[in-house]
């Protein structure tokens, strides 16, 4: 594969992986974050910060690791595992990256600028009703009024999100793990870990991997057949050997690119494009004869103009033992008089 750009923030991506000259840098600023973090959750424990509960079960699925770490592709396999097993699940998002701070339901056909990529990935790939709203809590009340139905929310990315109670945790980490340990800007992490949490879920690219922090297991992979926006598709191994450019505006878009070279799909060019770019200024590549693939989170900003893109789905599969604790918890939750905790 050709060399590519790297994506921003690469080399402090880099100085987090290890407590190196830059991240002893920064470390006293990081003393700050965990100070206002410590300061915030003492703030909602006291009640002199209000957090609220929508009524149904609620799960959070989030991480402590800024960056992707697989957060929207496990909500997927929970939402999938719930329908399976007959409840009536809505998710509710920030739904970052999303131009308006207005409280919506996303539909299959939102224009992802006003509805965020992610909300909308989550609404097309399961048929749940999805809610966004700068405040998960309203998206929460406005998901159990429009759809009384509901029967368990889960909260895309929310793990920080305090005034939303939740009844059950779900703490998401890939093969970074902690990183050097450090709190922003030193380190990867949001909030100090290790912290209470009821699962722990360590998404891999390599099968057998092992746990990076305590916890379950789950293997990201790419899908076997990539596809376009008219719904046409072929095998991803048809793609094999096809003069190719790669792009990837995600958090991670190196992994993107290691995953279809796994697979035998090397491109010819690769561009590492900021998480959640919204293509307004993108341009198709002068080679008459390039495709483009690219992940399914960014189609859904492409496919309006390019229709002709490949996207490749990715897949999630958290072993069976991560669906069973997380059923056991659940199940307690309903059976409880009370149906919900403080944060």
């Amino acid at each position: 594969m050709p060399a590519h750009p790297s994506a921003p923030g690469d080399r402090l991506t880099q100085a987090w992986l290890n407590r190196g000259f830059l991240a002893w840098l920064l470390w006293p600023v990081s003393l700050l974050m965990r100070l206002i973090v410590a300061v915030r959750r003492a703030a909602y424990g006291l009640g002199l910060l209000r957090s609220e509960h929508p009524g149904a079960p609620v799960i959070v699925v989030g991480n402590v690791v800024a960056g992707g770490a697989g957060k929207t592709p496990t909500v997927i396999a929970i939402v999938r595992h719930l329908q399976a097993r007959g409840f009536r699940p809505g998710v509710v998002s920030r739904g970052y990256g999303r131009t308006g701070r207005d409280c919506r339901e996303v539909t299959p056909d939102s224009p992802p600028e006003l509805s965020g990529d992610e909300p909308l990935l989550v609404r097309r790939a399961t048929g749940a009703p999805v809610f966004v709203a700068t405040r998960r809590a309203e998206a929460a009340r406005a998901l159990c009024a429009a759809h009384p139905e509901t029967d368990v929310i889960v909260c895309d990315d929310g793990l920080q999100h305090l005034a939303l109670r939740r009844d059950v945790e779900i703490c998401v980490f890939d093969e970074r793990g902690v990183g050097n340990g450090f709190l922003l800007p030193a380190g990867p992490l949001r909030e100090p870990w290790p912290r209470s949490a009821d699962l722990v879920l360590n998404t891999f690219e390599t099968p057998g991997s092992a746990p990076t922090v305590p916890g379950f297991t789950a293997r990201r992979a790419l899908a076997d057949r990539a596809v376009r926006a008219d719904g046409s598709d072929l095998p991803l191994s048809a793609l094999r050997g096809r003069q190719l450019l790669a792009l990837a505006g995600i958090a991670r878009p190196q992994a993107f690119f290691r995953m279809l070279q796994a697979r035998g799909v090397v491109p010819l060019v690769v561009q590492a494009l900021p998480d959640h770019y919204d293509f307004s200024s993108w341009l198709w590549p002068s080679d008459a004869g390039m495709e483009v693939i690219c992940t399914e989170k960014d189609a859904l900003k492409l496919w309006p103009r390019h229709p002709q893109v490949w996207a490749v789905p990715l897949e999630l599969t958290p072993e069976p033992a991560f669906f069973e604790a997380l059923d056991r918890r659940l199940d307690a939750t309903l059976s409880s008089r009370h149906g919900h905790q403080t944060s």
